[in-house]
């Protein structure tokens, strides 16, 4: 069995606002999808997603334990101490399996909050473990094995990296004294930016955004 993360096809960040004047953030839309190649050459049989997102949405949305993280984590386990939301909804309609999650008041929920607000483009990657088998034209198909650890990451979009390094430049809640992140770094980012030219811009808008998150 190997990790497999899979950018989800097509969702919003999105804000609703509350009785009491605030806000709550949400995202909404595609988080996977059955019988078409992904962009990583994998296909999910339908059966295989039904299951996995029946036992889901059972053993974790209704019990109010299905969280996400903000990041492209390393292994299966959710770190509850990088969770920045939790999925209310996964349900299947036709091919897809729609989800709806929403963004928590956690340290990295507020970082979430912060690039959203600053008009960042971010995306969202499913998490979970199986085998794959190799099949026709580079495609291989998840096996039976597979387990969904998580239906929604949150994870940068690099087409849009100027957002969030305006984003992260402005909330400094998230920086604290006997962390790692301090505020001189994140303006040897702002520096690094600043003098690096124009075709090697966006890599190194990428690499600071990296950076940022290994170092929470």
């Amino acid at each position: 069995m190997k990790l497999i993360s899979e950018e989800a096809i097509n969702v919003e960040f999105l804000t609703e606002a509350t009785k009491s004047g605030g806000k709550n953030y949400f995202i909404e839309g595609i988080f996977m999808q059955a019988n078409k190649k992904n962009r990583n050459g994998r296909v999910y049989p339908t059966e295989i997603l039904q299951k996995e997102a029946k036992r889901y949405t059972t053993e974790f949305i209704k019990k109010k334990r299905a969280f996400g993280e903000l990041g492209h984590p390393d292994g299966p386990t959710v770190n509850l101490e990088r969770v920045s939301h939790m999925i209310e909804e996964l349900e299947e309609v036709g091919q897809n399996f729609m989800g709806r999650a929403k963004i928590l008041d956690t340290p990295y929920g507020k970082i979430v909050k912060n690039l959203i607000d600053e008009g960042a483009q971010l995306g969202v990657s499913s998490r979970g473990m199986g085998s794959l088998k190799p099949g026709r034209n580079g495609i291989s198909e998840v096996q039976d094995d597979f387990y969904l650890a998580t239906a929604a990451d949150i994870v940068a979009d690099p087409s849009a990296p100027d957002a969030f390094v305006h984003g992260i430049m402005e909330g400094k809640e998230w920086v604290w004294d006997n962390g790692l992140l301090k505020e001189t770094q994140i303006q040897e980012y702002k520096d690094k930016i600043e003098k690096s030219s124009r075709k090697d811009r966006e890599n190194v808008l990428v690499e600071a955004f990296k950076d940022f998150i290994a170092k929470l």
